[in-house]
């Protein structure tokens, strides 16, 4: 097992008059070859954008695409004619197959303030699928402690949202100061404080701290203040 922590401060990040975003990997012109990925997951990014602002339609290919919501609210559509309001509690997917064209915008006729969330790209196990699109609200499954499977295309799991990649599980868990629960065993794990404080085997994690680890799994989190914590459990790494 070996694992290594990386801290919020040290991500490099990419800002504009209307958007915040801290790349945990090689994103744009942010390029190092040391850090393009962990076991299928190639991006992760958490991203603030301001009132009435997005990211305006633009292409993506042979990507499954999730979205987290941690406050505000972000309008989607595609050129397959989907559509949806994403918040907090809500699971995203976007399959981007073949090719689609889409918009993320902070621009809900209720929308007063920035939109907060991570957005977080796998690859999937075979090119050429059609474009697809899934979302579904979960709020109900987050009861402190609970180790919710949000999105899998592994058939073990009975996840919220279906991806395309049989080798990766996203988990959410939402924890109570005080409260615990157990990591789930992964060949490659990425482990990302979205809110609060825990420790992860002695070692302290705040808001937008990562664990990244091989073979790791058991682990207990304990959650210093009450915390949410997202969590990739992945079997494979890229080209197996």
């Amino acid at each position: 097992m070996s694992s290594t922590i990386l801290r919020a401060a040290d991500r490099v990040a990419t800002e504009t008059p209307w958007l915040t975003s801290s790349h945990s990997f090689s994103f744009g012109d942010h390029y190092d070859p040391a850090n393009t990925h962990h076991g299928v997951l190639m991006v992760h990014n958490e991203d603030t954008i301001a009132t009435g602002q997005g990211f305006d339609t633009h292409p993506h290919a042979e990507t499954e695409i999730l979205t987290w919501v941690l406050s505000g609210s972000l309008v989607h559509q595609d050129s397959e004619g989907n559509s949806g309001l994403i918040h907090p509690g809500l699971a995203q997917r976007m399959s981007a197959g073949t090719g689609v064209l889409h918009s993320e915008r902070n621009d809900h006729a209720s929308s007063t303030d920035p939109v907060h969330l991570i957005q977080m790209w796998v690859w999937p196990d075979e090119n050429g699928l059609d474009p697809s699109y899934e979302q579904r609200d979960v709020t109900a499954d987050l009861t402190p402690g609970s180790v919710v499977p949000i999105a899998s295309g592994d058939r073990a799991h009975d996840s919220a949202i279906r991806i395309a990649n049989s080798g990766a599980t996203l988990y959410a868990v939402r924890l109570n100061a005080g409260g615990s629960a157990t990591v789930p065993a992964g060949r490659f794990t990425h482990l990302f404080v979205t809110t609060g404080a825990v420790t992860v085997d002695g070692d302290r994690l705040d808001t937008a701290d990562a664990l990244r680890a091989s073979d790791f799994g058991g682990s207990t989190i304990v959650a210093t203040a009450d915390s949410e914590v997202l969590i990739w459990s992945m079997s494979k790494r890229l080209g197996e």
